[in-house]
C-alpha cells in the first residue's frame, strides 16, 4: 500500500483530493494537511510514501517544503499538485526531484492516471533490483519510462503500427502475453519499435506488465492485455 500525504491550504480541496487518492486501489491517504510546517511535521512523524505538494501555502512555498525535505534525506516521494505554473517555480520544483507536475484545475481522471504511474514506477524499481545491489541502465530506462502518462496525442505513434501491436496481443496465448521480442517477430517491426508501442499501451492501461521467470539472470517482462483491449 503506498500511503499519501494531502498537502492544501483549501480544506475542501484537500478533502477532496483525499477521497480521489483513497479510490485508487493501492493508494491509502496517511493524512491531510493545509500548511508547509503541518507538511513537514506529518512526514517526519513518518509513514508517508507520497506527498501531493501544494506549491502555495499560508506559511511557507512548496519549494521551501521541497528544500527541507530534501536537506532532510527524507525518502518520500512528491507530486506537485498546484496552479503555480511560472517556468522558475516548475524548473526548481524538477531539480528537486519532484516525480510529477499536474496543474489546476484537472480532472479526477488525470489525478489518477498520474497515481498508477507513480505505482508502475514503484513497481518497476522493486521488480527490476530484485536483490540486486544495483540496477543497469536498462532497467533504470525502464522504470523512469513508467512515469509517462498517456494525456495528450502520442508522438511517433503509427495507428496502423500501433493496431499490429494490439493485434498480436490479442492473439497471445490467455495468461502468456508477449515480450518485445516476440511482439517484434509477429509484427516485423525491431524490438526496440516494439517496446516502444507495448509501453504506450501499458501506460495508456491498455496493456500490463509482468515478470516472466524461466531462464537465468533477470527476468523477460511480458505485456499482457488488460480487459476490453
Amino acid at each position: 500500500m503506498i500511503r499519501v500525504l494531502v498537502v492544501e491550504d483549501d480544506p475542501v480541496l484537500a478533502a477532496a483530493h483525499a477521497r480521489l487518492v483513497q479510490g485508487v486501489a493501492g493508494f491509502a491517504v496517511a493524512a491531510a494537511v493545509h500548511s508547509g510546517r503541518g507538511a513537514l511535521a506529518a512526514v517526519g512523524a513518518g509513514g508517508v510514501d507520497l506527498v501531493l505538494l501544494d506549491m502555495t501555502l499560508p506559511d511557507m512555498d512548496g519549494l521551501q517544503v521541497l528544500r527541507a525535505l530534501r536537506a532532510a534525506a527524507v525518502g518520500a516521494d512528491v507530486i506537485a499538485v498546484t496552479a503555480a505554473r511560472e517556468p522558475g517555480v516548475v524548473r526548481q520544483a524538477l531539480s528537486m526531484g519532484v516525480v510529477q507536475y499536474l496543474l489546476k484545475p484537472f480532472t479526477a481522471a488525470s489525478l489518477e492516471e498520474r497515481l498508477r504511474a507513480y505505482a508502475r514506477f514503484r513497481a518497476e524499481v522493486a521488480r527490476a533490483g530484485g536483490g540486486a545491489d544495483a540496477l543497469d541502465q536498462q532497467a533504470i530506462d525502464e522504470a523512469l519510462s513508467q512515469l509517462r502518462t498517456s494525456s495528450g496525442p502520442a508522438r511517433g505513434v503509427a495507428p496502423a503500427t500501433l493496431q499490429a501491436v494490439v493485434a498480436a496481443l490479442r492473439a497471445a496465448p490467455p495468461g502468456a502475453g508477449l515480450s518485445a521480442a516476440e511482439a517484434a517477430a509477429a509484427t516485423g517491426l525491431s524490438r526496440v519499435s516494439a517496446r516502444r508501442y507495448l509501453e504506450h499501451l501499458a501506460g495508456a492501461g491498455r496493456a500490463r506488465k509482468e515478470p516472466r521467470y524461466g531462464g537465468s539472470g533477470r527476468p523477460e517482462l511480458a505485456y499482457l492485455p488488460t480487459p476490453g483491449l
